[in-house]
């Protein structure tokens, strides 16, 4: 329990870091670089994979309880407003809100990709091939 509340801490700390523009933008990593941490980790033993799972499944969790409306996060602000509003938020602005987190999602998706790429020097390999 100490070392999730650890792990947490230390996640949100590392987005608002990254939200104040003051974080280092090459740690934000997509399914490339889990999947080369993944191996590197399991070849360390069966514990350190364990343990790496473990700060994933935080990772993702709490990620996924950012207000943005797309993730359970942003439904959870709905759900807020309607109990505060006493009647459902707009379909209208449901609809928007949706349409511009599931953009912030691709974009977070697409800016991780490419940095995947960068940190594993495939976008240097296909510079050096082009050109």
């Amino acid at each position: 329990a100490e070392e999730t509340w650890r792990v947490g801490a230390e996640t949100l700390k590392s987005i608002w870091l990254l939200l104040r523009g003051e974080g280092r933008r090459d740690e934000i990593g997509g399914p490339l670089r889990i999947a080369a941490l993944s191996g590197q980790v399991a070849a360390a033993g069966v514990a350190q994979l364990i343990s790496f799972i473990a700060v994933l499944s935080v990772n993702l969790g709490l990620l996924n309880l950012l207000p943005i409306p797309v993730l359970d996060g942003g439904h959870l602000v709905f759900y807020a407003l309607e109990a505060v509003w006493r009647r459902p938020v707009p379909k209208r602005v449901q609809e928007l809100g949706l349409k511009a987190g599931l953009m912030l999602i691709l974009a977070l998706f697409v800016f991780a990709t490419w940095n995947d790429l960068d940190s594993l020097g495939i976008l240097k390999w296909v510079s050096r091939l082009f050109g």
